[in-house]
């Protein structure tokens, strides 16, 4: 197989910096399934990875990206076979394994999901690991016995692709969902993908009791910080929260108070560390139940050399949606 272009971070004078570089597969990580990879997606772990702004990459240097689709171009693995079409995100792929920006991936056959019939190679990855959060996060919500008549549902970092994305799959659902944004221009956008009400975060009062009055009956937050502290202090009784960001900082400070006097659940969801079963379920309700109808609304594609200059856009709040990366391996 000649060589191909990936997009490797390197670590210079302590930095992490990224650029595309000519590899062949002996350069990449040992797998027992090379994939040829049709589509990427850009995540806020990706840009954290390839700028240097999070400390997120294990090992130098690296190809980034944690999410690929692509057909099989080999395997020794039983499982899997020529031509399959098949999708990976999360694992150690983008931060101690190389990645999915490249047009060949070489992957652990125990990573590997074949492709659930109703998507396509496109659609995995307008979902990627955004869409992976957002549809494990309903599905804990809904194990913790959340419904929509319960009460409102609110998602914070509402214009990111988790929160668009879960926007549209909880209005699908029939919750009251409202929208928690700093960006007061995208109101509109907001309301289009489901949205029953939208929260300014300028006109957010979080006040600074250690129980606030009850509001919501579930919440999904890409946030954390204040904004998570306030969450657990708003919730109704028996309200339950899904954590899966940190884009407001990793401090929590709150009180047990709302924990053990309205039964407030906070739940982590780790997309990346997720089992393969339950991996396999939370695809299968993406490509039925959880499909969001209107995902072409929410999605851009980029071509594969366009990466460099969408990471500080990403980190900088500038892009809302998913953006799909368009990477055409040759042979």
């Amino acid at each position: 197989m000649s060589n191909f272009r990936a997009y490797r971070i390197f670590e210079q004078d302590g930095k992490s910096a990224g650029r595309f570089v000519e590899l062949t597969l002996d350069d990449l990580d040992p797998g027992e399934v090379v994939i040829q990879a049709h589509y990427s997606s850009v995540n806020y772990k990706d840009a954290l990875a390839a700028t240097g702004a999070g400390k997120v990459i294990r090992r130098f240097p690296c190809v980034g990206g944690i999410d690929v689709s692509g057909v099989v171009k080999s395997s020794s693995d039983a499982r899997f076979k020529v031509g399959d079409e098949v999708l990976v995100t999360g694992y150690d792929m983008g931060v101690a394994h190389d990645g999915g920006y490249a047009e060949y991936v070489r992957i652990p056959a125990d990573w590997v999901v074949p492709l659930p019939q109703g998507l396509t190679l496109y659609d995995a990855m307008a979902l990627g690991t955004a869409g992976f959060t957002a549809a494990l996060s309903i599905h804990r919500l809904d194990q913790n016995e959340l419904r929509p008549g319960n009460g409102k549902v609110i998602v914070t970092g509402a214009t990111g692709g988790v929160g668009s994305l879960a926007i549209m799959m909880l209005a699908q659902l029939g919750y009251h969902v409202v929208a928690l944004t700093g960006k007061d221009s995208e109101h509109e956008y907001l309301k289009s993908l489901g949205a029953s009400e939208i929260l300014s975060r300028k006109d957010l009062v979080m006040g600074t009791r250690p129980m606030e009055k009850a509001q919501w009956a579930g919440a999904l937050d890409s946030v954390g910080g204040e904004t998570l502290a306030w969450l657990t202090r708003t919730m109704q009784q028996n309200g339950v929260i899904a954590s899966f960001g940190n884009a407001g900082g990793i401090e929590l400070h709150t009180t047990v108070l709302p924990f053990i006097l309205r039964g407030v659940r906070l739940i982590g969801i780790d997309s990346a560390a997720t089992a393969m079963p339950l991996r396999k379920q939370i695809w299968q309700r993406l490509a039925t139940d959880l499909h969001p109808r209107l995902l072409a609304k929410v999605v851009h594609s980029i071509p594969f050399e366009g990466l460099p200059e969408i990471f500080p856009q990403l980190l900088q709040g500038k892009l809302r949606g998913r953006s799909v990366v368009e990477i055409k391996a040759a042979g």
